[in-house]
């Protein structure tokens, strides 16, 4: 049975976590108001999260399904201090990933000339499975935000009124702790809509770190333990109840040009991504987006991705922010 965890409110509103069986039936942790918080025990005992959990057992059952209705399921981690908690990702890592960004930017580039996307594209295919387990070729890489942007299910991904899109890019994020040590702990994985705005990346592929800064969310579960190499499911947009766009969502390495373990070198290669106690939930890409097939989103549509071995889907509706107008920086 696979191990998943959960943050939860319960019905007074106390944070708990967890424990989802495989039939998506769920179990209140004892003694442990986080992930976080059940993290930090295990690696102060120097446990694994399964031994952890078996010594602080369960008490009592949670209707995970009211729950995640009532709005009382959160992301799968967060921190106690939002500054600590890193949103980050890689593109262009999965097998026909290249295609959608590739269409994007053509217009840009002569005919014969491949775009920077395939190019990049074309390295990982070549470099990012070195067969020695070796480092392999850098991936794209890109910054989102810190813990402030992260969203829990059900909750609007919430577009900046600046913004030309907003657009759903569903995908596998990993889930790591920086241990006393400063090294990187993986407590596992989790479905993720990284959402991007992908009208203004078109315009300019140097616009593409504005186009990430973006909410994003995470969850329902965290699945502890290996990825399977063969994640599938679907990605899909509601609008009035409607399914109105729906793709296969496929992740996993064996839908990657990437290893999993070569993205996270290239992320915590950086001494700053390496400070004891800090979270980091980091995206690894996708090759299903809306966007690709001329679909334009709307507020008030609803993102759908599931995928097994996840029990429940990760369901986020589309908001847009009113226009703040221009930032005003006053001088002392």
């Amino acid at each position: 049975m696979a191990l998943r965890l959960v943050q939860v409110k319960d019905e007074g509103g106390a944070r708990r976590v967890a424990q989802v069986a495989d039939d998506g039936s769920a179990q209140l942790v004892t003694g442990v108001a986080s992930t976080y918080d059940l993290v930090q025990r295990a690696l102060d005992a120097g446990q694994g999260l399964e031994a952890a959990l078996r010594d602080l057992g369960t008490d009592g059952a949670i209707d995970l399904g009211a729950a995640l209705a009532a709005g009382r399921v959160l992301a799968p981690i967060d921190h106690p201090d939002a500054a600590h908690l890193h949103l980050t990702g890689t593109g262009l890592t999965h097998l026909g990933s290249a295609e959608g960004r590739d269409k994007m930017h053509k217009a840009a580039a002569a005919a014969e000339k491949p775009t920077d996307s395939m190019r990049m594209f074309q390295m990982g295919v070549e470099g990012g499975k070195p067969a020695d387990g070796g480092v392999g070729v850098q991936p794209e890489w890109f910054y989102k935000g810190d813990g402030t942007a992260l969203v829990a299910p059900g909750a609007p991904l919430t577009s900046p009124g600046f913004a030309e899109d907003g657009g759903e890019e569903p995908e596998i994020a990993g889930i790591y702790v920086i241990d006393a040590d400063g090294n990187p702990v993986r407590l596992g994985f989790a479905l993720a809509n990284e959402f991007s705005d992908h009208v203004t990346e078109k315009q300019n592929y140097l616009w593409l770190a504005h186009s990430k800064l973006r909410p994003a969310a995470v969850g329902p579960e965290l699945l502890v333990g290996p990825l399977p190499a063969d994640v599938r499911g679907a990605s899909r947009i509601k609008r009035g109840g409607d399914t109105v766009w729906e793709k296969p969502f496929l992740s996993g390495e064996a839908n990657m040009s990437h290893h999993v373990a070569n993205l996270e070198h290239h992320h915590f290669k950086y001494p700053q991504f390496r400070r004891p106690g800090d979270v980091h939930v980091h995206f690894f890409g996708t090759a299903t987006l809306s966007f690709s097939d001329g679909f334009r989103t709307e507020p008030g549509d609803v993102f759908e991705i599931e995928a097994a071995p996840f029990t429940l889907k990760l369901s986020n509706p589309l908001a847009q922010a009113d226009d703040a107008g221009p930032a005003r920086v006053r001088a002392l």
